[in-house]
C-alpha cells in the first residue's frame, strides 16, 4: 500500500460497483474522488444536467472517500490537483473529448480503464481493420467477442479515504420544468440497481407502447450508475428473450463506435448526399426549456417550420402518437423507443424539418441524452446516417398507433382529448407529406 493518494476522476461512471478505476485506486492506497463540471465540449442539456446533479449527490454520500467537485477546464484542473496532492490519477475511459483526455494523460501519466461500453472501439473491426458501418455484421462480431470473453463485473472495493478535504460547489438554480422530473425518475446507482433487479426480461418488448415492458435502464447506463457489463452478466443467461434485450446494448456500443470515428456526428450528415436534402433549418434557433420553443429566434425570421417545430415540441401536431411521445418526453424526460422513431420520422420526413432541430430538442429534454446515441439515432431515423433506415421508410403514425398501441393505453394517458372535438386535424396531410419526402429523397439519390 502506498501513502500517496490516487485521484479517481469520475465522469460518466457515477457508481461504486464494477468501477475499474476506483478498484485500481483502492488497491494502491488512499483514494480521493474528483468530479469536474467541464467547460470544454458540448454542455449538458437541462434534463441530463438535472439527472447528473442528483446522481453526483448520491455518489458523494456513498463514496467512502472525499470527493472534490470543481468547474472548469480539466486540462488545467487535473494536473494542478495531482501536483498539489502528489497524487496519481486514474479514470474510466470515455469515447468523446478524446484529445482532451490524451493531453491530460500525457501531462500526469494517468492510468485508464474500460467500463462505459461492452467493447472498445478499436477491438471490433472488419477483417481489414476498419470500423463497421452496418449494424448486422457489427452485432455478430461484437456478440461473438462477448461470448468468447464475457464481461466479469467487479465488486465494490474496500476504499481507504485520503486525508483531503472534500469540496462541494453550490447547486445551480433549477427551472420549474426540471424539478418535475423527480416524479418519474430516481437518479443514482441505488435506483439503477433497483431497476436492474426488478426488470423482467421475460416480458421485454421495446415496441409495446401500452405496457411497461422495457428496462428503464437507459439513463442509468448513460451516467454509468450501472455498468453495461453488470447488465450483460445478469441478463444474458436468464431467458431466451434475453437476446432481444442484449441486442439493444450492442446497438448502444455501435452508436459509440461510430461516434468515436465520426466526432462531428451531431452537426454533420454522415452521408454527404444529404447535404443537398431540402430540410428546413434555422441556425439561430436554439432549444429553450423555459419557455419552450426557440425563444431566441429573431422575429424577422420568416420560416413556417419554426411554428411547426414549436407544435411538434409541445405535442400539438394533431397526430395522436406523435403528440403522446412529445408530451411523455416533456413530462418525464424520457420517451418510449417506438415513439422516438415515430416522432423523429414525422419531424424529418413529414414536416421536412432538419434532424438537427430534433436532436437539439432531445439533447435538452432527455435525461438519457448522450453524445453518441442522440445524434446517431436521429441520423438513423432521418436516413442520413450509417446503416440508416431506408429512405422510403416513413413511419405512418396512424398505422404505428394501431399496431403498437392497439388498446389505446398510451394515447389515453398522454393525449386524453384525442377522440374529442377539441383535438385538431394533423398539421400536414400524412399521405401527401410522405410523397413529398420520397420525392426529395429520390432527388438526392439520382
Amino acid at each position: 500500500m502506498r501513502s500517496s493518494p490516487t485521484i479517481v476522476w469520475f465522469r460518466d461512471d457515477l457508481r461504486l460497483a464494477d468501477n475499474r478505476a476506483l478498484h485500481w485506486a483502492a488497491e494502491r492506497g488512499p483514494v480521493v474522488g474528483l468530479f469536474i463540471h467541464e467547460t470544454v465540449g458540448r454542455p449538458l442539456g437541462a434534463a441530463a444536467a438535472w439527472w447528473q446533479r442528483r446522481s453526483l449527490n448520491e455518489l458523494r454520500e456513498r463514496l467512502p472517500a472525499p470527493l472534490i467537485e470543481r468547474r472548469g477546464d480539466p486540462r488545467v484542473i487535473v494536473p494542478q490537483l495531482a501536483h498539489e496532492l502528489g497524487a496519481a490519477v486514474t479514470w474510466n475511459r470515455r469515447y468523446h473529448l478524446t484529445e482532451v483526455d490524451a493531453e491530460i494523460k500525457s501531462a500526469v501519466g494517468a492510468t485508464t480503464h474500460p467500463g462505459y461500453l461492452l467493447t472498445e472501439p478499436w477491438k471490433i473491426t472488419t477483417k481489414s481493420g476498419s470500423p463497421y458501418k452496418v449494424f448486422s455484421p457489427f452485432y455478430r462480431a461484437a456478440h461473438a467477442f462477448l461470448v468468447d470473453d464475457p464481461p466479469s463485473p467487479l465488486p465494490v472495493p474496500e476504499v481507504t479515504a485520503a486525508n483531503v478535504e472534500p469540496e462541494t460547489l453550490p447547486a445551480p438554480d433549477e427551472s420549474e420544468w426540471a424539478s418535475t422530473l423527480g416524479r418519474y425518475n430516481c437518479p443514482g446507482e441505488i435506483g439503477g440497481v433497483d431497476k436492474l433487479h426488478s426488470f423482467d426480461v421475460d416480458h421485454y418488448d421495446n415496441n409495446n407502447l401500452g405496457a411497461p415492458s422495457t428496462s428503464g435502464l437507459s439513463p442509468h447506463l448513460r451516467f454509468g450508475e450501472v455498468s453495461p457489463a453488470t447488465v450483460w452478466a445478469e441478463v444474458r443467461n436468464s431467458t431466451e428473450n434475453a437476446e432481444q434485450f442484449l441486442r439493444q446494448l450492442i446497438w448502444r456500443d455501435f452508436a459509440w463506435h461510430r461516434f468515436y470515428h465520426l466526432p462531428n456526428m451531431a452537426t454533420v450528415n454522415v452521408r454527404e448526399a444529404f447535404n443537398r436534402f431540402p430540410w428546413e433549418w434555422t441556425p439561430r434557433a436554439k432549444p429553450s426549456s423555459t419557455p419552450r420553443a426557440f425563444a431566441h429566434v429573431e422575429m424577422d425570421v420568416e420560416a413556417q417550420h419554426i411554428g411547426e417545430l414549436a407544435a411538434w415540441q409541445s405535442g400539438r401536431t394533431g397526430v395522436p402518437l406523435v403528440d403522446a411521445g412529445m408530451r411523455e418526453l416533456w413530462a418525464t424526460g424520457s420517451m418510449h423507443n417506438r415513439a422516438r422513431m415515430v416522432v423523429g420520422s414525422w419531424l424529418t420526413k413529414n414536416l421536412g424539418i432538419h434532424w438537427r432541430h430534433g436532436e437539439e430538442w432531445f439533447w435538452d429534454t432527455l435525461v438519457d441524452a448522450d453524445a453518441a446515441s442522440n445524434p446517431f439515432n436521429w441520423q438513423w431515423v432521418a436516413g442520413s446516417g450509417d446503416d440508416a433506415a431506408p429512405y422510403f421508410r416513413v413511419f405512418n403514425p396512424l398505422t404505428q398507433q394501431k399496431k403498437f398501441d392497439a388498446s389505446g393505453t398510451y394515447i389515453a394517458r398522454w393525449v386524453p382529448e384525442a377522440l374529442t372535438p377539441l383535438y385538431p386535424e394533423p398539421m400536414v396531410d400524412i399521405a401527401e407529406s410522405r410523397k413529398t419526402a420520397l420525392a426529395a429523397y429520390k432527388d438526392i439519390s439520382d
